[in-house]
């Protein structure tokens, strides 16, 4: 072997056709497979070991592996395999990876091997939870630590950690067994109900405190779950923080003076019961407007389904009558196969006009639901929209009030505290709260603006969307109609023409 053959290589096409063939049927079989082509995506297992390479290349084909073999390479990262969705078994023991990583989407990998690597780390395998075996022996794996993130893996059952530094210490055994309690294999070797016992006892009152963080984290996961979904509900109805006095607060964000001048007596505004008011309003729209799309689609797709269930059925009665046609070709009188030929093309005629036609009472059935539906969510829109602008003006009033009241008793206070050359600083002070009152009412228009925006862009998108797709769909239909027709014409004529030779 010459040095060239052990350079490091790349998964190249050459190297999958060839693992392929290697692997593949034998014999009559196999030469069946090649003289059709290799389909990368029917491909279920593929081996690729002890081939020097050292970059992962050239899988995002293989949609359909569930067995990989990568050991006994040079591997320095996991890469590539993001495709690979539904891979079971992977194997990268004997490599040169040092950092775990490009595994998130094979969710449903059960058996990973990352035996005799350079790992020290045992991380981003969040996504893996349904490994049942996972080998790292003969890593660089130092920390007892890293052994409290498989706790997350419910069904790990088997787990090689052997020749690592963590073998070394004392506890080793003991802690893998009290903090991974459903396992059953360790290093190899089943554990003894005895080893448990000592594991339960030492670690006990350990294990209890983590199980009460790890409930506790649970749960504020699950909370910040609820409100996130929560939140998102509200901006899919466009009055996300409107449920409270989060706009009045805002007003002062980039308001100094305001915050200042807010802080004044008597400063309490009722701008949060009028946003509240919009939040109320916006839910029960948002429910509503679901409610109606949902029914659009809903219409939408049972007309569509009738629609082809009428053509499927006279699709199967013309190919009856075309396959009983294309058994003629045995008649030896030529005048009676042509008429039998013409009939049939007349058929074919009247069968690509009798699925245009149906096509188009499909077309005109979906535009009017279409127009019903556009007309609904428009009054929506439209309800919602002078809803909103009825109640802005309230805002601004409000607004509007509260300005006069804190120019007021600024100026108030500002003579009790001020004796001499009170002139100079009521300019100061009386710019300060018109300043501060602009900012607030440009905050209040822009909440306006954004919000009537979004829900008439939402609407615009939504109505294009749904047209869009009508139009693609119907360009399908139609050319699926006449692709078939020309079929049966080609193969007609190819009739006719063999008869005449």
């Amino acid at each position: 072997m010459n040095w060239q053959q052990d350079e490091p290589k790349v998964i190249d096409e050459e190297m999958l056709k060839q693992a392929i063939e290697e692997q593949g049927p034998q014999g009559q079989a196999g030469d069946i497979s090649k003289k059709e082509g290799i389909q990368y995506e029917d491909v279920l297992q593929l081996r690729l070991d002890y081939r020097n390479i050292l970059k992962i290349y050239h899988l995002w084909h293989f949609t359909s592996l569930t067995k990989l073999q990568l050991d006994n390479n040079v591997i320095a990262r996991i890469e590539g395999l993001e495709n690979l969705t539904h891979l079971v078994w992977l194997d990268l023991s004997f490599n040169n990876i040092e950092v775990i990583e490009g595994l998130d989407s094979l969710v449903k990998l059960q058996d990973l091997s990352l035996f005799n690597n350079r790992i020290s780390v045992i991380e981003n395998l969040d996504a893996l939870q349904d490994l049942h075996i996972l080998s790292f022996g003969n890593n660089a794996i130092a920390q007892l630590e890293n052994v409290l993130y498989l706790r997350k893996f419910k069904n790990l059952r088997t787990l090689n950690l052997a020749g690592n530094p963590i073998c070394e210490e004392e506890m080793y055994k003991t802690f893998v067994t009290a903090y991974l309690p459903d396992l059953v294999y360790l290093d190899y070797r089943l554990l003894d109900e005895q080893t448990r016992e000592t594991a339960n006892t030492k670690y006990k009152y350990a294990i209890e405190g983590m199980q009460q963080t790890e409930l506790q984290k649970q749960q504020a996961m699950e909370a910040q779950k609820i409100s996130n979904e929560e939140l998102q509900l509200h901006k899919d109805a466009f009055v996300e923080f409107l449920n409270g006095p989060q706009l009045f607060n805002s007003m002062c964000d980039e308001d100094p003076d305001g915050e200042k001048l807010s802080l004044l007596p008597g400063m309490e505004s009722k701008t949060e019961a009028l946003c509240v008011q919009i939040f109320d309003a916006g839910l029960t729209q948002h429910a509503q407007r679901t409610a109606e799309v949902e029914s659009f689609f809903t219409c939408s797709r049972e007309a569509v389904a009738d629609n082809r269930q009428k053509a499927a059925q006279i699709a199967a009665d013309f190919e009856s009558s075309r396959r009983q046609v294309m058994e003629m070709h045995q008649i030896t009188d030529v005048e009676l196969l042509e008429d039998h030929i013409s009939s049939c093309q007349e058929q074919a005629n009247q069968f690509s006009e009798t699925l245009m036609s149906l096509e188009l009472q499909l077309v005109d059935q979906l535009e009017d639901i279409f127009k019903d539906f556009e007309r609904n969510v428009s009054d929506m829109v439209g309800g919602f929209i002078e809803y909103v602008q009825g109640i802005y003006p309230f805002c601004r009033d409000l607004e509007n009030q509260h300005h006069e009241q804190q120019l007021e008793i600024a100026l108030a206070t500002l003579e009790k505290v001020v004796k001499n050359d009170i002139d100079c600083y009521k300019d100061t002070v009386t710019n300060a709260v018109s300043a501060s009152h602009d900012t607030h009412l440009l905050k209040i228009d822009n909440r306006e603006d954004e919000l009537l925006t979004r829900i008439n862009n939402w609407m615009s998108g939504l109505l294009k969307s749904i047209h869009d797709e009508e139009v693609k769909r119907n360009r399908k239909r139609i050319s699926e109609i006449r692709n078939y027709v020309s079929y049966v014409k080609d193969e007609l004529e190819d009739m006719r023409m063999s008869e005449h030779h």
